[in-house]
């Protein structure tokens, strides 16, 4: 008898989180976890920036604004350590629903007031964190507050399902990601989306989220669940200006699009319409992948690697280095090394 290859439960969760409130919103991350694993859901996919939320502001105001500086002010006092009581609460609910979880969330660093990343948070069934992603390149007004993240984070994760992978809103259609993606041969992908893209009648999330996500699960043939947010009641107060962002809020068609896809670049749940909250659900069998990538393995057989190779580089670039006598920091002080301490007394 050969390989067998598990059959799953796949949830996109479609949501709005309680905007720019940590607290609340990990509360509601949490019952909608516990909500997924009462239904059999093995991976949970977030929207981008879930926690605790998207800066959306900067559509409808000057980014020198009172109120936009305001928002980005609460943006950051309400991000996210990755090593905090927030975080290990989100773990817990993974391991008491026995699933894994994907979650955007704008993530910060403890004892810092300043960087902010767009981050994708990978937690295992049993409550461990197992890997993130860091957006690589932020999108547009996104760049007045996320940092650019790290390469080393361009992979995919192990998981009892075989390797599943994650990227952020317009990530999902650069090619340079999506190979570096396909090479590690996920059965499962997230693409993490916003609730909606700027206000305008022509730049629905719709359509070119589905356009991204089906080429994710074609090109990298794997399932993909493509989870964006939508905007609750009180979002619609807090950032429309005029009556006419009003109504491109409040039209379905312009938020959420969550669907779940096929390795063939099939739609088999979804997608939801932006006026509802809810989480989508699909049964699959990752066998699925093996067969489609018969016809392309575009990280092996259906490439040319003597012709075509993607170089990747890991190495984290700081704006501060400190360069000592030793060669290193270590961490540590002397009082050799500062004249006015030496030359004391």
């Amino acid at each position: 008898m050969g390989d067998v290859f598990a059959k799953v439960r796949l949830a996109a969760v479609q949501a709005a989180p309680i905007f720019l409130n940590r607290k609340a919103t990990v509360d509601k991350a949490i019952a909608l976890i516990k909500q997924a694993g009462a239904n059999g859901a093995d991976i949970v996919g977030f929207p981008e920036n879930f926690i605790p939320g998207h800066p959306l502001w900067y559509y409808y105001d000057l980014p020198s604004s009172d109120r936009s500086m305001s928002f980005a002010t609460e943006l950051y006092k309400n991000a996210v350590v990755i090593e905090s009581d927030d975080v290990g609460r989100l773990c817990r609910a993974a391991a008491d629903a026995s699933t894994y979880v994907i979650i955007g969330l704008t993530e910060k660093q403890a004892n810092q007031t300043g960087g902010m990343l767009n981050t994708q948070l990978f937690i295992g069934r049993d409550g461990r964190i197992i890997g993130k992603h860091q957006k690589l390149v932020p999108t547009i007004t996104e760049k007045l507050v996320h940092m650019g993240g790290s390469a080393r984070f361009l992979r995919a994760v192990e998981t009892d399902f075989g390797p599943v992978s994650g990227l952020i809103c317009g990530e999902n259609s650069n090619p340079l990601a999506l190979m570096a993606i396909c090479a590690d041969y996920p059965t499962v992908h997230v693409a993490s989306w916003p609730s909606h893209f700027r206000p305008s009648r022509e730049t629905s999330i719709h359509q070119p989220m589905m356009l991204a996500s089906r080429n994710v699960a074609y090109m990298c043939k794997c399932f993909v669940i493509s989870a964006a947010s939508t905007v609750s009641p009180d979002m619609v107060e807090m950032l429309a200006r005029t009556d006419d962002d009003r109504a491109f809020l409040l039209d379905s068609k312009m938020t959420g699009g969550s669907s779940i896809i096929d390795p063939r670049g099939k739609v088999i749940a979804g997608p939801l319409d932006g006026d509802r909250e809810q989480i989508l659900y699909a049964d699959v069998d990752l066998e699925a992948c093996v067969t489609w990538r018969l016809v392309h393995d575009f990280a092996g057989g259906y490439n040319r690697p003597d012709q075509l190779q993607l170089v990747i580089n890991e190495s984290d670039q700081r704006s501060v280095v400190r360069s000592f006598r030793n060669g290193f920091d270590d961490g540590s002080f002397d009082a050799s090394d500062d004249p006015e301490a030496s030359s004391a007394g």
